[in-house]
């Protein structure tokens, strides 16, 4: 996997053009002057939560006695599932966790952005190859800072495409993600039976 790859996979599940709806959904009772804030605060805390789970997963891993096959089938799972939802989605699926005020850290940072697939993509990158762990982390930044600067446009972005064309895009991202995961599963199945060995401890 490149640092390009990398990147776009991890822009694919932090979904920003899904999430414009939601972003602005959450904002509506907070002040104008302090929408750009409130989205920068909440996108730090997320690249915060990303940052943890990429130099710690790996940690976490050894000490559970994860495999790496396993991690793989279980991070294409999520991906799938997600996917899925992407490509057929329901209506209030994610508003269900919109708070009354101000929000912080919920919905937005997590799991808007920082959300299960984008954390499982976090932790299988790093598991396949810890060394190149500058690498992941260029890519990491490179994909919040993209999806940062569309959910900061969010506002303007809502009324200029319509949830229509919002909606056409995440659908089509989601049948991307829906061939990365089967992907992710097709690999995690072939470790398996090639008798690849569980993941020892992290070294970078």
């Amino acid at each position: 996997m490149t640092i390009l790859s990398a990147a776009v996979l991890l822009f694919l599940v932090m979904d920003p053009f899904g999430n414009i709806i939601f972003f602005v959904t959450a904002l509506k009772n907070v002040e104008k002057r302090r929408r750009q804030k409130v989205i920068i605060r909440e996108l730090l805390i997320a690249l915060v939560v990303l940052l943890a789970f990429l130099f710690s997963g790996q940690y976490l891993l050894s000490t559970l006695g994860i495999s790496g096959p396993a991690l793989t089938v279980a991070g294409g799972t999520v991906l799938f599932l997600i996917a899925v939802k992407m490509t057929f989605p329901k209506s209030g699926d994610l508003t269900a966790d919109l708070t009354a005020g101000e929000p912080f850290i919920v919905p937005l940072a997590v799991p808007y952005v920082a959300g299960p697939s984008a954390l499982a993509s976090v932790l299988l990158i790093m598991n396949r190859e810890p060394s190149r762990w500058p690498e992941w982390l260029a890519a990491v930044v490179g994909a919040w800072f993209v999806c940062g600067l569309i959910l900061l446009s969010s506002g303007l972005l809502s009324r200029i495409l319509g949830d229509r064309v919002l909606t056409a895009i995440e659908r089509l991202m989601g049948m991307v993600l829906v061939a990365i995961a089967i992907q992710m599963l097709m690999t995690g199945i072939s470790q398996f039976v090639s008798g690849v060995p569980a993941a020892g401890p992290a070294t970078m």
